[in-house]
């Protein structure tokens, strides 16, 4: 395929799933220019008000009104400080602890919870377990390595909003931020269990006891349909600024800032400063560049002059090389064997990708729901 770069955003033909018009414009901007933004209620404070009044009440004789999961990123850490000091919620603060915690994640979740004197839950998850599971992962030669810690973060919140009778979750996901697809190529549905279980039936060591495993129909249709568990994102309803929202993080509780979206985790910040890009040829910068860019918090010129030198440089790319393979279990040696066989999708594996795609398209009919999770 002939190299394109859209006109109006930095995604380009790195993501199988973008298309041009004649005018060199791509998909994602009219996407998010005809469908998305409409979305994002930038003056909805009144709404959450009154929606947030509705849970108070719901709950009052409860200890929480609502488990929000804290990951220590910016998004998240965000919503938190606005829920408890613009409209006095009382969550259960949660967070999985998957052994890829950066100190930096660890220093913001405890800092922001203790100033804002909260509970906060930790769920420590299996090592041995999450470890097998990603280097099978690593073994079967698909791009989507993150699938064990982002589902055992969804799994293990559900239990918790189960355990204590919780009819709300909230979640980070924005638009403002996010309102560009990642490409399935590289990021697959992380809830197909059939594609998960193929994986671990060929690479898997062990028998797996006690990982908390989440299939799309618990996820999408027992808990929403059967347990009214229902998943709210209240950044869509404010004028939500990555700059303004880390610079309050900052300023009220010292919090620290991240190179990249999602490195608030060593094992994320190798996947997607590393080895997406040098393997797959995917830069994930472009999906959060792009959002940024339709948005109207950075430029394109911004974004292409960042675009020019990679996400973490040669020798922290080394350092981080080591380090996940030292944390695994392996040499470099073995890490690097995996970085050279044969390129994997999940169309190689059995998967249910027909069955996700029916159900994603019925769902954006009735809720407006998509992959990505941005609204």
């Amino acid at each position: 395929m002939q190299y394109q770069i859209c006109t109006k955003t930095v995604m380009d033909t790195s993501d199988p799933s973008t298309v041009f018009d004649k005018d060199g414009i791509s998909n994602h901007f009219w996407r998010y220019q005809l469908e998305t933004r409409k979305h994002w209620k930038k003056n909805g404070e009144v709404y959450l008000d009154k929606y947030f009044k509705k849970l108070k009440d719901k709950n009052k004789n409860k200890e929480y009104d609502c488990i929000i999961g804290l990951s220590g990123g910016l998004d998240s850490s965000y919503m938190l400080h606005h829920v408890v000091t613009k409209h006095n919620l009382r969550p259960l603060v949660f967070h999985v602890d998957s052994g890829w915690n950066s100190e930096i994640a660890v220093s913001n979740i405890n800092t922001l919870v203790d100033k804002l004197n909260l509970d906060l839950y930790t769920e420590v998850i299996n090592w041995r377990e999450i470890c097998d599971f990603q280097l099978a992962l690593f073994k079967s030669g698909v791009p989507h390595l993150d699938i064990p810690q982002d589902m055992a973060f969804m799994s293990i919140l559900y239990r918790y909003a189960k355990k204590y009778k919780m009819s709300c979750i909230l979640n980070g996901g924005n638009i403002s931020t996010e309102c560009v697809d990642t490409p399935l190529e590289f990021l697959y549905w992380g809830t197909d269990m059939v594609h998960v279980k193929d994986i671990l039936k060929k690479f898997s060591t062990i028998k797996f006891k006690n990982y908390p495993f989440l299939s799309i129909w618990h996820h999408k249709v027992y808990l929403q349909f059967f347990r009214n568990l229902k998943s709210f994102k209240p950044l869509n309803f404010i004028d939500y600024s990555k700059q303004k929202a880390t610079e309050t993080l900052i300023k009220k509780y010292g919090w620290k800032p991240y190179p990249q979206k999602h490195f608030e985790s060593r094992f994320t910040k190798f996947f997607e400063g590393y080895w997406l890009p040098n393997r797959f040829g995917f830069d994930m910068r472009r999906r959060e560049f792009s959002s940024l860019i339709l948005t109207g918090q950075m430029t394109r010129e911004e974004a292409l002059d960042k675009l020019k030198y990679p996400a973490i440089s040669e020798e922290m790319a080394k350092q981080e090389f080591e380090f996940v393979a030292s944390k695994l279990g392996i040499t470099s040696e073995t890490l690097n064997n995996y970085f050279c066989l044969p390129k994997k999708f999940y169309w190689d594996y059995k998967n249910q990708e027909y069955l996700f795609s029916l159900g994603e398209k019925i769902l954006n009919k009735l809720y407006g729901a998509r992959r990505g999770g941005a609204f």
